[in-house]
């Protein structure tokens, strides 16, 4: 594992986007550069950490951590479904096929936490038991492990998504009731593989989304990432139940420090311009995003520190 030293020197030296006129059509994402070509996407994850709807800060090695572990995962769940990479010309591209996003995004949770306006703890703490698709027992505890995963889907907005049951999804025929049923199926598969691979290597997975395209062919396939440290919760799976017991919070891999110090230090949502992250704590969570990657996969992060990153892409992606 890279040590916290060394990544304290790569602070200055971090993907913040590309500019690449070979590819096709640029688009900007909170994380990832989209070129969209004439029969592919060329997808490049950035070192960009997006909070409070903009951009907060650059992160040390991120995009090449989601990267790959998006690609292990994909591996891992194969048999699963179809999902739509093509090749990987570099740690932090994956070029893959054109598909039709279906507009919903698979939210599977497996246990009831969270802070946020959204999260089910919330909603709990505030009386709701009837989730639509679900009914939650009186007397649950913030952190608990609920019997059976529960899927909480939302609409796919580049604005605000809008939680919905799959009553709402049929009865306003966002997609068909089939497919549903294929969707619903291969998220709550996805997520016990997650579960399983990730308590071998000593983890929990929380909670993640899933999205899904319909390829040429209308195959429904896995498509953007899957089992991130962005896209999904972790806690370690060896405290986890006498933190529990004692009414403590689990050890988590959560970029929340960050979040506080930004909230504590200005106001995110409304200053035109905010004050740079300290390093300490951005060395720290990229520290966290590696050590994630190495828990999950077992392989070591062994990132050439001989070029910048983005001479390496240029390189790599030269030779298409």
């Amino acid at each position: 594992m890279i040590d916290l030293e060394t990544i304290k020197k790569y602070i200055g030296d971090v993907l913040m986007e590309t500019n690449f006129t070979f590819l096709g059509e640029k688009k900007v994402g909170k994380v990832r550069d989209v070129y969209v070509g004439k029969d592919k996407i060329t997808l490049i994850s950035t070192d960009r950490h997006s909070s409070f709807d903009r951009i907060i800060a650059h992160i040390p090695f991120k995009g090449e951590v989601l990267n790959r572990t998006s690609l292990f995962w994909f591996e891992e769940t194969r048999d699963i479904i179809p999902n739509h990479i093509i090749s990987t010309p570099d740690p932090n591209v994956v070029v893959v096929k054109k598909c039709k996003v279906v507009p919903i995004e698979m939210v599977v949770r497996g246990y009831i936490t969270g802070v946020t306006s959204t999260s089910l703890w919330t909603h709990y703490q505030a009386g709701k038991r009837d989730f639509g698709d679900f009914t939650l027992p009186d007397g649950m505890k913030k952190n608990q492990k609920l019997e059976e995963p529960v899927l909480t889907p939302t609409t796919k907005s580049e604005d605000h998504d809008r939680p919905l049951t799959s009553g709402e999804i049929l009865k306003e025929g966002i997609v068909s009731k089939d497919l549903w049923k294929k969707m619903a199926e291969t998220a709550m598969a996805l997520f016990k593989r997650g579960q399983e691979v990730a308590l071998r290597r000593g983890l929990l997975l929380v909670d993640t989304k899933y999205e899904f395209g319909l390829d040429e062919k209308g195959e429904l396939t896995l498509i953007d990432e899957i089992h991130t440290p962005d896209s999904s919760r972790w806690w370690k799976a060896i405290s986890y139940e006498g933190r529990f017991n004692a009414g403590e919070e689990p050890e988590y891999f959560d970029k929340e420090f960050l979040r506080l110090w930004f909230k504590g230090h200005c106001d995110p949502y409304k200053d035109e311009v905010l004050p740079p992250a300290p390093p300490e704590l951005v060395a720290e969570l990229s520290r966290r995003y590696i050590e994630i990657y190495e828990m999950l996969t077992g392989k070591v992060f062994d990132h050439d520190l001989s070029q910048s990153t983005l001479e390496r892409i240029t390189k790599n992606l030269a030779k298409l």
